[in-house]
């Protein structure tokens, strides 16, 4: 309960194997933003949970998209350190750990 395990990238990869017609032949799987997984496990994180879902394709996020913003706010939240609290300004502008968006994903807390 006091170790919180996250396992992620920074981008997902396209549900479909790339042709290059140039060359003929497969690049693979691209790098997408639009929808990837994140696994957190421990922690007060609450088990068995799935958080939102992509498209019939497995291209976007479709239920509930979550940012990665939303990921650092809820790992912070649950090592007792409030987000928001964390803000500098530099250059006349806001600045924190989670941008200046993030929100914590109640819902997958125990």
């Amino acid at each position: 309960d006091q170790t919180l395990i996250i396992v992620g990238s920074e981008f997902g990869r396209t549900p479909s194997v790339e042709n290059s017609a140039a060359v003929k032949v497969q690049n693979g799987r691209d790098h997408t933003p639009y929808g990837f997984t994140t696994l957190m496990a421990g922690g007060g994180i609450k088990g068995g949970t799935v958080y939102g879902s992509t498209d019939d394709f497995g291209f976007r996020a479709a239920e509930k998209p979550a940012h990665v913003h939303d990921v650092h706010a809820t790992a912070l939240h649950l090592m007792g350190l409030d987000h928001t609290r964390l803000t500098y300004r530099y250059s006349g502008r806001d600045f924190r750990l989670t941008d200046v968006a993030g929100n914590v994903l109640r819902e997958i807390l125990v």
